[in-house]
């Protein structure tokens, strides 16, 4: 396995940037990169500086998905414990998505380029996507005698509806920007890549402005009311309120408010 690193982190006020950063490779996924990947956003989550984490890539495409040369290395077992082993290694790498899922603090994917297969699975457990006008998006596994595995089948319906999902899942056909606002996959196109940045702080400065406590439980009810249905999520959502409130940010708000002022949150 390649001890590159994958990825580049920085952390600007509340905000941390995580930049694929293999653009000779064109950001494409080894075993490293999903590794790298899952420790990134453990210590995310767990970071109380952190308050909006924004994923974007370096070079001229997001990525191209697997690395099928060092994938082909997975393949070649014949054996039923070779099966078995496989079977571990798919669980492994689901599991870095399943992380940006989890991670308490709302995760925007900003997006130029090509962004394919593997990297679909990355985008549909983030939380908000927008797109530079040049993206180009394909579910491309079908192409490859591959059935998705990293959540694409699994998340991507709750996102933009059935009826286009099957439609991108089963042909594996390549689908732009403006096809990705159209259905709801994106939120925002933006004309170039400086600008899908720019875009993507002020977004992400948005958030970190609001109560913090109160963005993540956002998020977790959310989650939690896609999985478990509506009645459920509101009674997850009664508990949770009734645990947290008031808080320190609630009297924050409300004094700000008859301040006239821009609160303050803390996060307690």
């Amino acid at each position: 396995m390649s001890t590159k690193k994958s990825f580049k982190l920085e952390i600007k006020g509340h905000v941390a940037w995580l930049t694929l950063d293999c653009p000779e490779k064109l950001n494409a996924m080894g075993l490293a990169f999903f590794e790298q990947l899952t420790n990134h956003f453990k210590k995310l989550d767990q970071d109380p500086d952190v308050r909006v984490v924004v994923i974007c890539a370096k070079g001229k495409h997001f990525t191209t998905g697997l690395d099928l040369m060092e994938a082909g290395s997975m393949l070649t077992g014949k054996g039923a414990d070779d099966r078995e082993t496989f079977k571990q290694k798919i669980h492994e790498l689901q599991q870095s998505n399943n992380c940006i899922e989890k991670c308490r603090k709302p995760v925007i994917a900003a997006i130029n380029g090509y962004c394919i297969g593997s990297g679909v699975d990355l985008l549909s457990a983030c939380d908000i996507r927008i797109a530079c006008n040049d993206a180009v998006f394909s579910i491309r596994e079908t192409r490859i005698a591959i059935v998705a595995d990293l959540g694409t089948l699994q998340r991507l319906p709750h996102i933009i509806g059935h009826g286009w999902f099957r439609e991108l899942a089963l042909t594996g056909r390549d689908f732009t920007a403006e096809e990705a606002l159209n259905m709801g996959f994106v939120t925002r196109v933006c004309r170039d890549k400086e600008a899908l940045l720019d875009e993507a702080g002020q977004l992400a400065s948005q958030i970190s402005s609001c109560a913090p406590l109160t963005v993540q439980g956002v998020k977790e009810v959310i989650n939690y009311s896609r999985d478990y249905g509506v009645h459920a999520g509101l009674d997850y959502v009664a508990q949770q309120n009734a645990a947290a409130l008031p808080s320190d940010d609630l009297m924050e708000a409300v004094t700000a408010f008859m301040e006239k002022r821009d609160p303050v949150f803390k996060g307690r």
